[in-house]
């Protein structure tokens, strides 16, 4: 299984950024796929992820959109009016395990490498 996250860069506030994550070795129609993020020194952070549902974390609702193209085995993170707040490397992780909440590092047992996004004021 590889997961691998790009589009990420460096941008300005109020910009948009849409990462992707391609899957190769499952298929994501059959997964759950999570976005995170980390900063140098801080614990990974939840985004959102998709699966037979939706979820996000609050510091992102109504500025994210989390999506899949099953025929492509593409994860989307659609992220608009960023900010400096946003700036972190983003991985998506994905599992099998649905009965899991999903919100934690632990619930996922794939990992892409990551993807960095830099926002500056």
């Amino acid at each position: 299984v590889q997961l691998q996250a790009s589009g990420g860069g460096s941008v300005q506030a109020g910009d948009s950024l849409r990462l992707s994550c391609a899957a190769s070795g499952l298929a994501i129609s059959t997964v759950r796929v999570a976005w995170f993020r980390q900063v140098p020194g801080e614990d990974r952070e939840f985004v959102a992820y998709i699966g037979a549902n939706v979820d996000d974390t609050a510091s992102v609702k109504g500025r994210i959109t989390i999506s899949r193209d099953n025929a492509k085995n593409i994860v989307y993170l659609q992220m608009n009016s960023l900010s400096p707040e946003d700036t972190a490397r983003y991985y998506c992780a994905a599992t099998f395990r649905v009965e899991r909440t999903g919100r934690w590092p632990n619930d996922y047992g794939y990992w892409g490498q990551g993807t960095q996004v830099t926002v500056s004021s």
